[in-house]
């Protein structure tokens, strides 16, 4: 893999570290006895650590010389949740890219465990995730909230009413997101708080296999209002507000307090923060 990644042989690759295990007399690799995979070492652990923060640095020393001269540019690299980054962020993305055009904005879309993972190595400079939660090392920073509502197919008994009370909700088939998903322990948290129980017809890990189950008649759905306006729009889906004060799906972007994020994340941030215009 890592031969692929950088468009050399694997022998090439090889030799590289054989060279780097010479150079400071210690065992980088292990190979896994009866697997064709192989470990680090410990000193490959201690190499691996040192040589990312030395990337590191060298990123933020090309940041702070392209500062010097006033010019936004470079690449912010975001993992965010299918749900947001597929209804929310567009928007914010092309009125940044408006403003920065030398910058790239690097979206790439996982479950919230894994980037909480990815913004603490490293691997990401800035996470966009729903319902986050306070830990060391991370700071958050609020975004507009969402409402969530609940969607049922155009012909459900539902479809022509403005808004539901969570009573109503009692014993109907729903279709939910998977159980360690932040916004379904909201969701279950809400219900719980109501004395509410509702049949399980499936659960994803996905909005838009929800979406598709709720159209077919799996059930009905809670999810947040931006994540099916086009649906509602085009007819596809009927949205129904639920009465309840309780029903908002905060969000939020994480990064490591201790990084030094580079001028257009920030921008990227400041715009995120703000609320999109009328």
């Amino acid at each position: 893999m890592a031969a692929e990644k950088n468009f050399i042989t694997q022998s090439a690759v090889s030799q590289r570290v054989c060279a780097l295990e010479e150079k400071f007399n210690k065992r980088l690799l292990d190979r896994v006895r009866g697997k064709r995979e192989i470990k680090l070492t410990p000193a490959g652990e201690v190499f691996y650590r040192s040589a990312k923060q030395v990337l590191a640095s060298y990123e933020e020393l090309q940041e702070n010389m392209r500062n010097l001269t006033g010019r936004i540019s470079g690449t912010v690299k975001v993992a965010t949740v299918y749900s947001v980054g597929l209804h929310e962020l567009p928007p914010k993305v092309r009125e940044f890219m408006s403003k920065f055009p030398a910058v790239k904005i690097d979206i790439e879309y996982s479950r919230t465990t894994k980037i909480v993972r990815d913004v603490l190595s490293g691997e990401v400079e800035i996470g966009v995730v729903a319902f986050p939660e306070p830990r060391r090392g991370l700071t958050i920073v609020p975004m507009p909230s969402d409402r969530l509502v609940l969607i049922c197919p155009p012909d459900h008994e539902f479809a022509n009413r403005k808004e539901v009370s969570v009573k109503d909700l009692r014993g109907r088939s729903f279709v939910m997101f998977e159980r360690d998903i932040p916004t379904r322990k909201a969701i279950d948290r809400i219900l719980k708080s109501y004395g509410v129980k509702v049949k399980k017809a499936a659960e994803f890990d996905n909005i838009e296999t929800i979406k598709r189950a709720v159209e077919v008649g799996f059930g009905l759905a809670i999810v947040p209002h931006p994540s099916v306006i086009d649906e509602e729009k085009n007819g596809q889906l009927a949205v129904v507000y639920l009465a309840e004060k309780d029903w908002i799906r905060t969000v939020g972007i994480i990064y490591r307090t201790d990084r030094n994020l580079s001028l257009a994340a920030r921008k990227f941030i400041q715009l995120l923060e703000s609320k999109t215009q009328a």
